[in-house]
Formats: C-alpha cells, structure tokens, sequence
C-alpha cells in the first residue's frame, strides 16, 4: 500500500534509530586504527595475521547481511537491530580477555554478524517509517549517520590508545550499549513487522514463495551488481590517491580524501531527496557516469586543484549511487522480504570490496596508478548502464506515474 505524501517523518524514532547506527559504528570502529598495534605490541604479530584480524569482518558480513534482513522481516526491525548492538557490545567486552590471535579472530567474526545485523535491520526500518516520498532521503541520512560514526570512531580510538588499549575497549563496549539503549527506545507500533504472527521463512503475506536467496535474491541481484561495480572506484581511491599524486610529484593525497568524504556527506544532506523526487534509476544512473568523470580527472590530473577537484566529482556521483540503488531494490522487492533484499543488496558493497581490493592492487603492481581509476571509471560506466537498464519491460514503456519517477519504476518491477 503507498504510503500516504501527507504522513509525517516520526522524528524521535529516527532520533533513535539514527543515533542507535552512529553509536554502534562509532563502538565498532574505534579499534580498528589501534588493532595493529595491539597486534604487534602483545602478540608480535606480522602483516598477514594484522590484515586478517582487522578485516576479517567483512566475511560474516557478507554472509549475515540477508540472513539479518529475512530476520527482520520476520520478527522485527527493532528486534534485529537491537540483538545487532547488543552483539557489538559483547564483541567490545571480550577484547578484556587475554585472547589468542585464533581467539581474537572468532571476536572479530562475532562483531561483523553484528554490525550486519545493526546496519541492515536499521536500514529497512528507516524506510518502514519513511513517507514514500522521502525513502531515497532518509537511506541516504541514514548512511551519513554510519559514517560519521565511523568517523568520531576512528578519531576517538586513535585518541584513546595514548591513554591505554584498556580505554579503548571500554569505549568499543559502552558505544554499542549506547545504541541498545537508543534503539529500544523506539516505540514499534500495533501492524509493524514483529508483531503479528511469524510467517515461514521464504513465503509472502499469501504464502507463495518467492525464489532465490542470500545474495541471488532477485529484487537485489542487478542493483546489487551495479553497486559492486560503483565500489572498484571507491576502492581504487583509498588505496591508490595518495601514492597516485606522490608519484606525479603533487602530493596532498589525502586532501583529496577529506574532500571526497566531506562532498560525499553534504551532498546526502543538501541533494539526499533527488532520488526520490527524479526517480532512483535516473539519479543513479547519472550518479554513477558523475563517479566515473571524477575518476578520469583524479587519473589525469596535472595538479592538485585539478585533483581536489576530480575528488569533489568522484564525491557527489558516488554519494547518491547506493541510495537510489537501494532505493531501486525496495520498489522491486515484495513487502515482506523488503529486509531481506536489503540485507543481500548491501552484501553487493563488501563483495565488491573484497574483490576489487586485490585487483586494483594487481592493477598499480603491474600497470600504473593512473590504470588503477582508469578501471575505477570503466566500472562505473558500466554501472551507470546496468542502472539505467534495469526494471525497464519491454518495449520500454514506463507504465504508470511520470518517466522516471517512482511510480514508472514500480511498474517496471513488475514487468521485469
């Protein structure tokens, strides 16, 4: 059923909701830039066994993700969300323990099912009490709260470890109890999910099932795609500007990252409704062309103006990409397994990662860094044409509602 254009935004639920997301990934990456250290200093550890521990969360992620949104689906956003941080704070207490590096792993495993089930759970729920009209907006809010939580996260643990690893992992622990709290504050009303009675995994209100799962679940597959291949230049541009602009004797790589991460925040905050205003397929499609100029002026950027300039492009094109995509696997997506396609789109982005972190290193060893973004580019351009292409039916016909819009896009959900 559409919701009402007139239904307000409940803000204090996505006061908490919001505030919920920012603490627990403010308490889930406060370790991240202390881990190595810890690592070497207690357990003289080498660069293999650093690089397995502080990412190794990634692979439950992957994994958990559709896994946490069927759940959600099933028994509650809230619920879900909230075993999510509560998880987190268990991972946060355990780093207490004399653990060995095999032990320390199984944690770290442990806090990627809980930051997956914390981000998708959350993020399904913001949707659920967005007016359709807002839906893109408020996806796109709720990852500038993720961010800046990894943000004051990375700061704040870098500031602590001068203090001790033991403060620490008290902030890693409390951050995510924090979110609990916040998060269980939230009212959930007579009708939402979880609180009517379970249906069997897999099926619809009316008991047909609907095929496909995990990261093949059909709602989710070519967004998904899409976003996989918007990420190569995300990837490619943590890795490689820095070294990039060195080698071309510029420097002030990471000027450029500032510049990016700052554009990527405030273009959510100031453009964020777009995709629901155009329709996401159009602004993700442009989106994603704007992510792949950016890329082609970092690649041939002569000075570092021209640099931070490709960084601001790369920034707004990329900044809009996964809210619009997201938004694409909600519209397609039968409304009790919205949870569900949310949870295997948003396991697109790790997958991605996973894989072009090690290509685009394969890239720059044996081509140059230029290549690296000339990649970067390639993929978004096609990710630009995989987003313009899906959900149109045959012989191109929007349907109902403007082109474009929300509701042409509805209807070629359907007809795909």
């Amino acid at each position: 059923m559409t919701d009402h254009p007139a239904r307000a935004v409940p803000r204090p639920a996505l006061v908490g909701i919001f505030g919920g997301l920012f603490a627990g990934y403010l308490g889930l990456t406060a370790v991240i830039p202390v881990l190595p250290a810890f690592l070497r200093d207690r357990h003289a550890a080498g660069d293999l066994v650093v690089g397995l521990v502080v990412t190794v969360t990634a692979g439950t992620a992957l994994l958990v993700r559709p896994v946490a949104g069927a759940l959600a689906d099933r028994y509650g956003h809230r619920t879900v969300m909230l075993t999510g941080a509560l998880v987190a704070a268990l991972g946060g207490l355990l780093y207490f323990l004399p653990l060995a590096v095999p032990a320390l792993v199984a944690v770290r495993l442990l806090l990627g099912a809980g930051e997956a089930a914390l981000f998708t759970a959350g993020a399904v729920w913001t949707v659920a009490l967005a007016p359709h009209h807002r839906r893109g907006q408020l996806i796109g809010l709720y990852g500038v709260s993720m961010w800046g939580g990894i943000s004051a996260g990375t700061f704040l643990g870098a500031t602590l470890q001068q203090v001790s690893f033991t403060a620490v992992w008290a902030l890693a622990a409390a951050a995510p109890l924090l979110a609990a709290a916040l998060i269980a504050l939230v009212p959930v009303p007579h009708g939402e999910p979880g609180t009517a009675a379970p249906r069997e995994p897999g099926t619809t209100a009316q008991g047909k099932s609907r095929g496909g799962g995990g990261l093949l679940l059909r709602p989710a597959l070519l967004p998904g795609t899409a976003l996989a291949l918007g990420a190569a230049g995300y990837a490619g541009l943590a890795a490689f500007v820095v070294l990039h602009l060195d080698a071309r004797g510029i420097g002030s790589g990471v000027l450029v990252l500032s510049c990016f991460s700052a554009v990527y925040a405030g273009t959510r905050l100031v453009i964020g409704h777009l995709p629901d205003k155009l329709g996401p397929r159009r602004v993700a499609a442009w989106s994603a062309a704007g992510e792949a100029v950016g890329l082609t002026i970092v690649a041939l950027a002569p000075n570092l103006p021209v640099a931070v300039a490709g960084g601001v492009v790369t920034g707004v094109g990329f900044s809009l990409l996964h809210p619009s995509l997201a938004l694409m696997v909600m519209n397609r997506a039968e409304p009790t397994r919205q949870g569900a396609a949310i949870g295997a789109y948003t396991s697109f982005w790790d997958l991605g990662l996973a894989v072009w972190g090690p290509v685009t290193g394969l890239v720059a060893a044996t081509l140059d860094y230029p290549a690296v973004f000339g990649v970067g580019a390639a993929c978004a351009v096609a990710a630009a044409a995989m987003a313009a292409w899906i959900g149109r039916p045959a012989g191109g016909h929007g349907g109902t509602g403007s082109p474009g819009g929300p509701g042409s896009e509805r209807t070629e959900a359907r007809a795909a």
